[in-house]
């Protein structure tokens, strides 16, 4: 039935806890992110940076504490939306040196974003239908998506793998693989794509 959520996926994170990376404080994992984005104030470095903080305010269990916080939160949120034109909400799971290249076009509705993670822009990462609410991607560590990708559902990208421009990817991709096409096909597989 359409609107429920699928009982053979584990539930999405709620957003109740901070999910930022552990082992480095809010201020560094900024500033690395920041190196990240080329030392460029650009429009992923932005979006990132709300992500981290959306996070860091988790992090204050006093809810009456937390309560600006989270209300400068939601004021940004859709602000950032409509400038940059990048939805990354707060309860994906975002690893290290995420790299947003480009402007606008972006739906990042993951359930996670591994670390050396590059994105380009008019990339859709989300559910494939709405009777799999919480079926929603995995992108490994190392992973390179171009332009234009849609990649949706339960479904797994492997570490080190290339999705190249334009392709729809709606099964796994195992790791250091080159995929293309709609739907997705591996193109290449070994341990180290181009």
């Amino acid at each position: 039935m359409d609107g429920e959520y699928d009982s053979t996926v584990p539930p999405l994170p709620d957003g109740s806890s901070n999910q930022n990376p552990i082992g480095i404080s809010f201020v560094d994992l900024v500033r690395e992110d920041f190196r990240t984005h080329e030392s460029h104030f650009l429009a992923g470095f932005w979006v990132v940076l709300l992500h981290r903080y959306g996070n860091w305010r988790m992090g204050i269990r006093n809810k009456v504490l937390r309560l600006p916080f989270s209300l400068f939160y939601k004021l940004l949120s859709p602000i950032f939306q409509f400038v940059f034109g990048i939805q990354l909400p707060y309860t994906v799971k975002l690893g290290r040196r995420v790299k947003i290249e480009h402007f606008g076009g972006m739906i990042l509705v993951a359930r996670e974003i591994g670390d050396d993670v590059t994105i380009r822009q008019n990339t859709t990462m989300g559910i494939a239908k709405k009777s799999q609410l919480n079926g929603k991607p995995i992108i490994r560590n190392g992973v390179d998506i171009g332009c234009g990708v849609a990649i949706l559902g339960n479904v797994i990208v492997g570490e080190n793998s290339v999705v190249g421009a334009n392709a729809v990817v709606v099964k796994d991709v195992p790791p250091n693989a080159l995929v293309g096409g709609v739907p997705a096909k591996v193109i290449r597989q070994g341990t180290e794509p181009d």
